[in-house]
């Protein structure tokens, strides 16, 4: 590992690895484009249930199988599962174009969704090349793959209108064709080029290797990453119908806001890695989680407007209404003046905006009593959630989780260095439940509030949970004197 030769063939091992999640990953998120398309053209009549099933079915089949195909690697090598798992998902996307029924196109969604276990696969076989300094910048590196979804979302909407010119009714089968032929070109390259390593720990029994599951510390893990992964690839599909709902935007500007938001976050993962390598994981994380915390609770004040009483005018006297205009009552011989209600010229504004004005409760003629209200105050507060500052503080978070992506893995081999595929796939699968279970999270909360940023109410709720959990443990390790730091580099066992 100390030579030049080995470090090449580590890089040479991270390329292919990071190229090969990367096709996957657009393949992982194939449905999303695919589905779409066809029930917007009429090719096929499903209902918004089956749409929904279709959308989440490969989401989790690629969550839930992580954890044994991270089980397979650790006992097999990255190089024969990576190769077969490449090799076998392309065999549902050329049978896709055979679909004529719903059953069929979730049997297919469900075994090429097995794709999405790639993630658990290329952490061990990249991590187990690298030493330890190098571990946050390789896997941050891999961890990039995550810009395939965008390449689906630039790329595939194209080609399928494209495609669908001269022949509208079957033109979109080319596109699933095109993704297998990706995964064959990469599954044989990886044949060829790879060279098979395995953890020391590949005689265990696979009792023995589940072992590490039993620590809390895994679950701890496999929460932040349900919050930093899971809830980023939740918003990639909830971001579109959230601009187009609360800000009338078009599909397409639509869309090109939500990849404004998942596509720095899978490039800067890599970043991610470099900083938990250079000041620690631990530290990365308290930044992250922090301004998940800030940044939700900006994002959870929904765009309003707020009705409420404002200032009125009492009769300073008892007396008869004499007279009612647009600007004044007057009782007797006193005037009361009336503040008339200002056009709105607040649109879109970045802060909360008031007006108020006094509507006249009395009539003519009518007796009025001293300290009897004469007119009523009323205040409206609105707050236009300005577009375009949703739109940088929604990236900003996004760019904040895709370095908590990278920290997160930089802890794996550093505490479980020869369980990296089995705990990086039980981490790798609750991230993924995240992906698969936010969408109905979030379309639960927003039936019952009817409020769009009643999602982000749970993310900071979520987010403050995960904080406290992490500084509890460390301040309880700390306390116990089982935390040691003998330089900025050197990460507590938390």
């Amino acid at each position: 590992m100390k030579n030049s030769n080995s470090l090449s063939q580590s890089h040479k091992i991270l390329f292919l690895n990071t190229l090969a999640f990367t096709v996957c990953f657009a393949c992982w998120t194939l449905n999303g484009v695919l589905v779409t398309f066809l029930v917007d053209n009429g090719i096929f009549h499903w209902n918004v249930v089956q749409v929904g099933w279709l959308l989440g079915i490969p989401i989790l089949t690629g969550s839930i199988m992580r954890l044994p195909i991270g089980i397979l690697t650790d006992k097999y090598g990255g190089k024969y599962v990576f190769s077969l798992l490449l090799l076998l998902c392309s065999i549902p996307l050329f049978l896709l174009p055979y679909a004529d029924s719903f059953g069929m196109f979730a049997l297919l969604s469900f075994l090429f969704g097995m794709v999405g276990t790639s993630f658990a696969v290329g952490i061990g076989y990249t991590s187990i090349w690298y030493p330890k300094e190098w571990q946050g910048r390789a896997l941050g590196i891999f961890g990039m793959g995550n810009a395939g979804a965008a390449i689906t979302t630039f790329l595939a909407p194209s080609l399928l209108n494209h495609f669908s010119i001269d022949d509208p009714q079957n033109g979109w089968k080319t596109l699933p064709i095109i993704y297998a032929i990706s995964l064959v070109v990469i599954g044989i390259a990886f044949l060829i080029f790879t060279e098979n390593k395995k953890v020391e720990s590949s005689n265990k029994t696979i009792s023995q290797m589940l072992t590490p599951l039993k620590s809390q510390r895994v679950w701890r893990f496999g929460a932040y990453y349900f919050l930093v992964f899971g809830c980023f690839v939740a918003y990639s599909q909830w971001l579109l119908p959230n601009f187009m709902n609360v800000y009338q935007t078009s599909l397409v500007m639509g869309g090109l806001f939500a990849t404004m938001f998942s596509l720095p976050s899978g490039v800067i993962r890599a970043f991610g890695g470099y900083l938990s390598d250079k000041f620690g994981a631990r530290k990365v994380m308290y930044w992250v989680l922090g301004s998940s915390v800030i940044l939700s609770a900006l994002l959870s004040i929904p765009k309003m407007e707020i009705t409420t009483s404002g200032p009125g005018i009492l009769a300073a006297k008892k007396g008869v209404v004499s007279a009612i205009n647009n600007q004044t009552v007057k009782i007797d011989d006193k005037e009361y003046s009336i503040l008339q209600k200002a056009p709105n010229t607040s649109e879109n504004t970045i802060f909360p905006t008031s007006t108020s004005w006094q509507d006249v409760v009395v009539a003519h003629n009518q007796s009025v009593a001293k300290k009897e209200l004469i007119a009523k105050g009323v205040t409206v507060i609105k707050f236009d959630a300005n577009m375009w500052v949703f739109l940088v503080l929604v990236i900003l978070i996004g760019i904040s989780w895709g370095i908590g992506k990278a920290a997160v893995y930089k802890h794996i081999p550093e505490y479980f260095p020869n369980e990296i595929g089995v705990v990086g796939g039980m981490v790798g699968m609750i991230g993924g439940l995240g992906g698969f279970f936010g969408p109905i999270i979030f379309g639960y909360l927003l039936t019952a509030t009817g409020i769009w940023s009643s999602s982000w109410i749970f993310i900071l709720i979520f987010s403050i949970v995960c904080l406290v959990w992490m500084h509890y443990t460390i301040t309880q390790l700390t306390n116990k004197k089982e935390l040691t730091v003998n330089n900025a580099k050197l990460e507590p066992a938390y």
